[in-house]
């Protein structure tokens, strides 16, 4: 009885977190890197110490909200990766995957990648290496993972593959960052030439023998 009411609670929790994160979230594209706790916890129907009390802070809100569009986006990216496709089309596909997320919502983007300097009063800034780096380590973490296991890079595959994974994950965040502020270019057009830039070593390695191929 005792345990069925603890897990009862507990499912209770996670269901007001998601509904908090889904009101963060409209905030979000509303204001991008201006929106506040206050507007947050106005958005959700409740007092910003309610908030604190899930969150902790904004630090735990951003924690969370960057969790949930991580995830979405990987999810998209394998798909990408695991499409019926040749190896050039799929490294294509994986970069406009990128860029498309970066450019349908611009606003939860920024507020990821560039929070606000200038915090509402009573509110503290975001350090942006603090908050961000980790977003872009497991995004390259998970992509070497992704390498290793396709791609036969001979003896040092698993450094290789760690290398090539914060790379390319740095080179996407580059490119889209500038990309998505000054849009020099159609999205295909970027796609083509970061494709063009990679595609020397990739075109060149083989699949890993018993790997699922790339």
């Amino acid at each position: 009885m005792e345990t069925t009411q603890r897990t009862d609670q507990q499912r209770s929790a996670e269901h007001r977190r998601r509904e908090l994160l889904e009101a963060a979230d409209r905030v979000v594209l509303r204001d991008g890197p201006g929106a506040s706790m206050n507007a947050i916890a106005a958005e959700a129907g409740i007092t910003k110490p309610i908030l604190y009390r899930h969150f902790g802070d904004k630090g735990g809100l951003y924690a969370a909200l960057a969790k949930r569009h991580t995830d979405a986006l990987l999810e998209a990216l394998r798909a990408a990766l695991d499409a019926p496709a040749e190896r050039r089309e799929r490294v294509e596909a994986t970069l406009d995957t990128y860029l498309a997320a970066i450019e349908a919502r611009p606003q939860v983007y920024r507020f990821l990648m560039h929070p606000s300097e200038t915090p509402s009063p009573g509110e503290q800034g975001f350090d942006v290496g603090l908050h961000s780096a980790p977003l872009l380590r497991r995004l390259g973490e998970e992509l070497a993972e992704v390498i290793e296991e396709r791609v036969d890079l001979g003896p040092e595959s698993a450094e290789l593959a760690r290398v090539w994974g914060h790379g390319i994950v740095g080179m996407m965040h580059a490119a889209g960052d500038w990309w998505l502020g000054e849009r020099p270019c159609p999205r295909a057009q970027l796609v083509r030439s970061l494709a063009d830039l990679l595609w020397g070593r990739l075109a060149a390695a083989g699949n890993r023998v018993g790997g699922p191929g790339f």
